[in-house]
């Protein structure tokens, strides 16, 4: 998955703008958890947006 589809369908679902790479990183982990995300994508795009520096929300516990 691109990077511009992920926005995109976060908009989408959510009817705003991500503000952070976080918020992407949030999101994508819950469609995961939901599910919906194959695990090989999963962990493309979390190790993609982990290196631009997102943290997830799971990280501060």
């Amino acid at each position: 998955m691109l990077i511009n589809e992920l926005i995109s369908d976060y908009e989408t679902d959510r009817n705003e703008v991500p503000k952070t790479l976080n918020d992407l990183l949030d999101y994508y982990q819950q469609k995961y958890i939901a599910g919906q995300i194959d695990i090989r994508f999963y962990r493309d795009v979390y190790n993609f947006l982990h290196q631009q520096g997102a943290t997830s929300a799971h990280e501060y516990v």
